[in-house]
């Protein structure tokens, strides 16, 4: 397929029928409105369902019930929809179902605003809804890249029996980039699901649950999670390195649009004589801590940009342990920092009047 302009929130939803999704059901809320609109549209095409639920919680529900009979199915949402749909999503979780959720994430708390944010960090890796249950959480910085890690994404889903969310910021789902779609499924070709409630004709009925009221049972369960969490992390570890190269002065740290705008800083810093680098985490869980120290051990200084108050700001702090000092910079209510914030930043970390 040739490339073809589009905005962020179009790709994903194109990308997801060219993963062999061919079910939808959300809710409308902004930044992420374009998407369940171009589906609306596009998935009859495909001979694909398109359900506008009454509410978000609805969705969510629909989607326990769609993957537990085998189908690819995902929602989309911005933050404050991402929170109603929280029980739900640990409901799947609990019952091992492969659903993929996107949170084109704008300000809060609250309703907050309808401005890009990156203040769902906490809510995608660390669990969000109640119980000890995890989503694999990818975060694109461009719309190629959106594209690319949702069709992945479905594949993860299935392979892990897991919830997987594709976290993005508002400025991914509105920007337009010229994107390429890389290979095609259809549904009938995609592996089988021998789990599935399928209908018990020749076989044993299959059951989907979540709930074991022996207390052995469920602690059997929630180890049984864990280890999957586990090979997760030992397996599914994703970041960028940018222009790291000996000894450096300044580690940038940021994800999504941010390390882009990181990029520009490093540039201007060259020009300035500071010698930066940029380590840009592609999965937020599983956290790429073990490539992050490496990245980190030549370094002066590490600082962590987002938008938002400080959220990932204390993984890297962990993962660091105290080896380098970890500053912070960060934008909130929508408000998006500039490459000339950055660049300020760390030259007064490295002693220079910014």
């Amino acid at each position: 397929m040739a490339k073809k302009l589009m905005n962020g929130c179009e790709a994903i939803g194109e990308a997801a029928i060219q993963a062999g999704c061919r079910l939808f059901f959300g809710y409308p809320i902004t930044p992420q409105n374009e998407l369940p609109e171009y589906l609306a549209a596009r998935l009859p095409q495909v001979g694909g369902t398109f359900v506008q639920a009454e509410s978000e919680v609805a969705a969510s529900n629909m989607l326990y019930g769609a993957a537990g009979a085998g189908c690819r199915c995902f929602t989309s949402s911005s933050s404050t929809g991402i929170s109603l749909m929280m029980e739900g999503i640990s409901y799947i979780a609990g019952a091992e179902l492969p659903v993929v959720i996107v949170n084109i994430m704008r300000g809060g708390p609250g309703l907050g605003g309808i401005l890009p944010s990156q203040s769902d960090y906490f809510q995608a890796v660390k669990g969000g809804g109640h119980g000890d249950y995890r989503c694999l959480v990818l975060a694109p910085s461009t719309v190629q890249e959106a594209a690319d890690l949702v069709q992945e994404a479905f594949d993860l889903a299935d392979k892990y029996r897991n919830p997987v969310m594709v976290l993005g910021d508002g400025l991914i789902g509105q920007m337009m980039e010229p994107v390429e779609f890389k290979g095609s499924v259809k549904p009938e070709d995609l592996p089988r699901k021998p789990w599935a409630t399928t209908g018990a004709k020749g076989r044993k009925p299959n059951i989907i649950n979540s709930l074991y009221l022996d207390p052995e049972k469920l602690e059997a369960h929630n180890w049984k999670l864990a280890a999957k969490y586990a090979a997760m992390a030992e397996n599914e570890c994703r970041h960028e390195e940018w222009n790291l190269d000996g000894e450096m002065e300044v580690l940038f740290v940021a994800y999504g649009t941010v390390a882009r705008i990181c990029k520009t800083a490093i540039e201007t810093l060259k020009e300035q004589g500071v010698k930066a680098g940029l380590f840009r985490p592609i999965t937020l869980f599983p956290y790429p801590g073990e490539a992050l120290c490496k990245a980190a051990e030549n370094v002066k200084h590490v600082l962590v940009s987002e938008l938002s108050c400080g959220q990932m700001v204390e993984d890297v702090r962990y993962h660091v342990a105290g080896k380098h000092p970890v500053a912070f910079y960060g934008r909130v209510g929508g408000m998006v920092m500039s490459p000339e914030e950055l660049v300020n930043e760390a030259l007064k970390l490295v002693g220079r009047r910014g």
